[in-house]
């Protein structure tokens, strides 16, 4: 059987699967930016044992990708993302994020605490 600490950390990568994949590519720019994190972190809260979820978006980045086009917005990937997303499972605290590393949003265990 799995350990309260595994069945926390599977819970987490659930949770950022679903994050990434269901808003991988959604329409985003400067304006929109901010009720789309609070949307994205709403959405994710709403999953079992999720306690917490913080999205950060990247304007730098973003408002550099949309000054190199011809439009207003650009689609949403991991590079304009800063996340982090606390899950508790019975008596196990997980803690994760992802954020940008050598140029690839890279998701991580940040801590386990029992």
């Amino acid at each position: 059987m799995p350990t309260d600490a595994e069945n926390a950390c599977f819970e987490a990568g659930i949770k950022f699967g679903s994050l990434y994949h269901q808003f991988a590519g959604t329409p985003v720019s400067p304006d929109s930016a901010d009720s789309l994190a609070r949307a994205m972190e709403e959405s994710i809260e709403n999953q079992p044992h999720c306690e917490a979820v913080r999205v950060t978006v990247r304007r730098e980045a973003l408002e550099a990708e949309i000054a190199d086009s011809t439009a207003d917005y650009t689609e949403l990937t991991g590079r304009f993302l800063d996340v982090e997303i606390d899950v508790r499972y019975e008596g196990t605290a997980v803690r994760t994020k992802m954020e940008m590393e050598d140029g690839y949003p890279l998701m991580k265990l940040v801590s386990v605490d029992e």
